[in-house]
C-alpha cells in the first residue's frame, strides 16, 4: 500500500505539475497532509497575490477521498520529542516544522514525500526524497 505524508515542498511541486510527484500522488492509496504543512501553505498563500486561487486548489485536493488532514495530537507530540532528542544527541538539529511533519508521518505509518534532503537524517521515518531537476 502506498501511504505518503506530503511535506510542503511535495505539495508545491505537485501543484506545479512536477511529473514525479504527480505520479506518486496519483498511485497513492492514502495521502496524509499534516496540519503543520497546512500552516506553512497558508503562510505562503497569504503572503502572495493568489490566496483565493491557492485556497480553492488546496480545498479540492483535501476533498479527495484518499487525502486526510493529520492533526498534531499528544501521540505526535511524544514522537516529536523522541525524534528531537535523537537528532540532538547525534548533533543533527533540523528545522522544527520538519520534525513535526516527520512525527506526524511516523504516527500515521506513512513515508514522507519531499524534496528536502534533511528528512534522510531522521531514522525513525521513511522518506522518499525527490531531487530537484533529477
Amino acid at each position: 500500500m502506498n501511504r505518503y505524508c506530503l511535506d510542503t515542498s511535495a505539495y508545491s511541486h505537485f501543484r506545479r505539475g512536477e511529473p514525479r510527484v504527480v505520479a506518486h500522488v496519483d498511485r497513492a492509496q492514502w495521502i496524509g497532509v499534516p496540519s503543520i504543512v497546512l500552516g506553512e501553505l497558508w503562510a505562503g498563500f497569504l503572503s502572495g497575490t493568489r490566496a483565493d486561487e491557492n485556497e480553492a486548489q488546496l480545498g479540492e485536493f483535501l476533498a479527495h477521498p484518499v487525502v486526510k488532514v493529520l492533526p498534531t495530537d499528544a501521540s505526535v507530540a511524544r514522537i516529536y520529542g523522541e525524534i528531537f532528542a535523537d537528532l540532538r544527541k547525534r548533533g543533527r538539529p533540523l528545522p522544527t516544522n520538519d520534525l513535526w511533519v516527520a512525527a506526524t508521518a511516523v504516527r500515521a505509518g506513512a513515508v514522507v514525500l519531499t524534496f528536502d534532503t534533511q528528512f534522510e537524517a531522521i531514522t525513525r521515518v521513511g522518506a522518499l526524497v525527490l531531487r530537484a531537476g533529477a
